[in-house]
């Protein structure tokens, strides 16, 4: 058994789990900001960066403990490399540079993308679902990532490419958006889902971007010749403010934002005392026809590359309805599909350590100099 503590500061997350030879998870360990960020309906990368700076060795400590294991007994250490706040990335890399010079343990550099890959991939193997038909087909959904990707397991790692991303808002964010700009409070993508059931999701007929030019910024590999499956979600967004407008909703949401913000742990019925049935049936056809997209081109690219197998993993993974549709729509193809449990959908350490334990087998270790790279790509192989 190998023991990888795993270090997650890429966004407003402070995590740390030890998990055995990529599949045991012996502790896993979150400290949530959401309460800083509350007030302002958003990360702000700043108070991000201190909030981790403040949580990082407590989370880590209770991580091991937890764990029953001590810095010494660990035999590597991994951490978010990137993509995400540079800022929040520093503060965890600079802490397990430090704890792997000190303890002379090797340290491994993740990919925060390849992480919630691999939390699908944890959980299959802790079930002991070994027998995973290549090629796999990742959407990797959250609040700052709406990618896809084809996976292969090779023997010096894992190989990646990319057939799809969103062009500019990712999904998640995009839920968060909605929701702020409903007055709904943040973080919005769970609100919504729990809203949405209780609306029409056919009332508004919102319009999703149909793409037929390339993307420049993405030219790779098979790309060049074969269909892409890209993603954009600011229209739809802009389209939910034009209907507030011209529905004359600005007073309601006001008193909405105003009546939230005074309740520190808002209930379903405070909500629904403070959403009308235009809102609610505005929220389900929001969510609906961001599922119905998201679902839609998945399997278009699951059938143009003849996948064998569909990952759907990240924040938005949770979504109660982009679950149920998947599932329904996918086993209509004859196509198995894979999510992470709710805690590992979300960004946690487990998953980064998971990720760690390919590379510790074949001592694929991070340089002394590596740094935080907040555009981190995930490509080829690793």
């Amino acid at each position: 058994m190998a023991y990888i503590l795993g270090i997650e500061t890429s966004c407003d997350e402070t995590a740390a789990a030890v998990v055995g030879s990529g599949e045991h998870v012996l502790s896993n360990v979150v400290a949530s900001q959401i309460a800083t960020h509350k007030p302002y309906g958003g990360v702000v990368p700043e108070l991000a960066s201190r909030e981790h700076l403040r949580n990082i060795l407590p989370v880590v400590r209770s991580a091991l403990a937890e764990a029953g294991q001590t810095y010494r007994s660990l035999d590597a250490l991994a951490v978010t490399q990137g993509p995400g706040l540079a800022g929040a990335l520093l503060v965890g890399i600079s802490f397990a540079k430090a704890l792997s010079f000190a303890l002379d343990k090797p340290l491994i550099a993740v990919n925060h993308l390849e992480g919630h890959i691999h939390a699908v991939l944890l959980e299959q193997l802790q079930a002991g679902h070994r027998d995973i038909s290549f090629p796999v087909l990742a959407l990797v959904v959250s609040g700052g990532h709406t990618h896809l990707y084809l996976a292969e397991r090779r023997e010096q790692g894992w190989s990646y490419e990319t057939i799809g991303h969103t062009r500019d808002d990712a999904a998640g964010e995009a839920f968060d958006k909605v929701a702020k700009l409903l007055g709904l409070g943040y973080p919005g993508g769970p609100v919504i889902d729990t809203l949405a059931p209780l609306g029409d999701a056919a009332a508004v007929k919102f319009p999703i971007a149909q793409l037929k030019h390339r993307d420049r910024r993405h030219k790779q590999g098979r790309q060049e010749t074969k269909a892409r499956f890209d993603f954009s979600y600011s229209g739809i967004k802009t389209a939910v403010l034009r209907y507030t407008e011209a529905h004359g909703m600005r007073a309601q949401i006001e008193n909405r934002r105003r009546i939230l913000r005074s309740l520190a742990r808002p209930t379903l019925e405070d909500y629904l005392s403070v959403c009308d049935r235009t809102t609610l049936n505005l929220v389900a056809s929001f969510q609906r026809t961001m599922v119905d997209d998201l679902i839609a081109k998945s399997l278009a690219a699951a059938r143009s590359y003849e996948v064998r197998t569909l990952f759907v993993t990240g924040g938005v993974a949770a979504n109660n309805q982009l679950r149920s549709g998947f599932e329904l729509r996918a086993h209509m193809e004859g196509l198995p599909v894979f999510f992470p449990s709710r805690p590992l959908s979300t960004d946690n350490a487990a998953m980064i350590a998971a990720a760690a334990f390919p590379k510790w087998l074949v001592k694929d270790f991070a340089c002394p100099d590596f740094s935080a790279d907040a555009g981190l790509v995930l490509v080829g192989v690793r």
